[in-house]
């Protein structure tokens, strides 16, 4: 019999690909309540989908089931544009509903992995960042409920590996490829739509402040790879630590889509991380893992999705 995997945030962007990419070995169940996420995310994946806030307890909900085996905990409003327009929510599901899941995965004995964020370091005051890293954190600034929910969340998690639980910390850097909004806000989708629609291309503060951009495929791997693996009590940098400035991205974009916009200087938003790199030397010696894929070859594939996501939302705004 297959074993059982719980997906939280499951119709996300990387919750999503993680069902499809689990469900071809496990069986799998994926919970969103849909405030970011998408049910066509989940469209042709072998994943059970139950529409559920993580806020709300969900053990009896998912008893018919029977017992989970590992449970990822992806739910969470992740862009600044959602955590900022959700910001109690944003707060309430980093620290309720991460209890919540992390009682559900105790009550059934399950591993348990929390997707946290590059953001836990804040603007980082130490380049690149490593896990010993405390951060730099603003705790009242707009993007507090977001990374003190995912510190917050990060401590709890600790609290239950010390009382037993097998627990790992996956602390995410900028991810992208297909399924990503087009209103996500965040920095791929934002100015590949501008190339798309022929706008201008908005860079905030004079584009020196730089990136690291994962592909999905390779994120889920190492999801993956540190959830079966053996470690536990822990946390883990996932990311690509090819560091890029906004600028050279955006020229990246315009030379790939072909678009004629010219470039657009905003104000630096507060709070925004002047430089992010993750120092990834601990998953590459514990777990073997390390990104594959070429920045422009994964950026073509997102390129493609968001091409046919241009012409349905222009098609569907023809018809109105």
């Amino acid at each position: 019999m297959a074993e059982r995997v719980l997906v939280t945030g499951g119709a996300g962007f990387i919750g999503s690909h993680l069902c499809e990419s689990l469900s071809r070995k496990y069986e799998v169940a994926a919970l969103d309540n849909f405030s970011t996420g998408k049910r066509s995310n989940l469209r042709g994946i072998s994943a059970k989908l139950i529409r559920h806030d993580i806020t709300k307890p969900f053990a009896k909900k998912l008893a018919k089931l029977g017992k989970f085996d590992f449970v990822f905990n992806l739910a969470s409003p992740a862009s600044p544009i959602d955590y900022q327009r959700l910001s109690i929510p944003t707060l309430l599901v980093g620290s309720i509903g991460v209890k919540n899941a992390l009682d559900f995965a105790k009550a059934n004995n399950a591993r348990f992995l929390q997707a946290s964020t590059s953001e836990v370091y804040g603007d980082p005051l130490i380049h690149p960042q490593e896990e010993g890293y405390w951060g730099n954190v603003n705790p009242i600034g707009p993007r507090s409920c977001y990374d003190e929910a995912k510190r917050y969340a990060e401590s709890l998690c600790m609290a239950y590996s010390r009382e037993g639980l097998s627990v790992v910390l996956a602390r995410i850097f900028n991810t992208y490829g297909p399924r990503m909004r087009l209103d996500d806000g965040r920095v791929v989708p934002n100015l590949v739509g501008q190339a798309l629609r022929g706008e201008p291309l908005t860079v905030y503060g004079d584009g020196t402040q730089t990136r690291s951009f994962c592909y999905i495929s390779d994120m889920v791997e190492g999801l993956e790879r540190m959830m079966f693996s053996g470690a536990s009590g822990e946390a883990f940098n996932i990311g690509n630590p090819e560091e890029h400035s906004i600028l050279e991205f955006a020229e990246l974009v315009k030379r790939l889509t072909g678009t004629k916009s010219e470039i657009s200087y905003l104000p630096l938003p507060q709070d925004d991380p002047r430089r992010r790199k993750p120092d990834i030397s601990k998953i590459r010696a514990a777990l073997g893992w390390e990104p594959k894929v070429k920045l422009e070859d994964g950026l073509k594939e997102t390129i493609a999705w968001f091409k046919k996501e241009v012409r349905k939302k222009r098609a569907k705004e023809a018809l109105q």
